[in-house]
């Protein structure tokens, strides 16, 4: 779909988060609560300081929000413990699917 000029138009994500469509089960839902929590209440102080993109907390919204707080969460984990002065840096995305 293009405009007049040629363009095309993608939908524009709204937040920061992954916006899904993700399975709304009780582990997604308490764990990318606490992330959105996290992100109101705490990133503030600690600063946009990731190296990664997307951020640590977005990475770890749809982590939970794709794989399930248990998947998610490891997953999370792994990234966080990735994100220190001598760790990686760069885009790195949530795998769609697990091996």
């Amino acid at each position: 779909m293009g405009d007049h000029h040629g363009n095309t138009h993608r939908p524009i994500q709204q937040g920061r988060n992954w916006p899904g469509p993700w399975r709304k089960t009780p582990g997604r839902i308490l764990g990318t609560s606490l992330v959105r929590l996290y992100q109101l209440t705490l990133s503030g102080f600690v600063g946009n300081s990731c190296r990664h993109l997307p951020t640590c907390s977005e990475y770890a919204h749809e982590a939970i929000a794709r794989h399930g707080l248990w998947a998610g969460g490891w997953m999370a984990l792994f990234r966080i413990s990735r994100c220190g002065p001598f760790g990686t840096h760069g885009i790195d995305r949530v795998p769609e699917v697990l091996a």
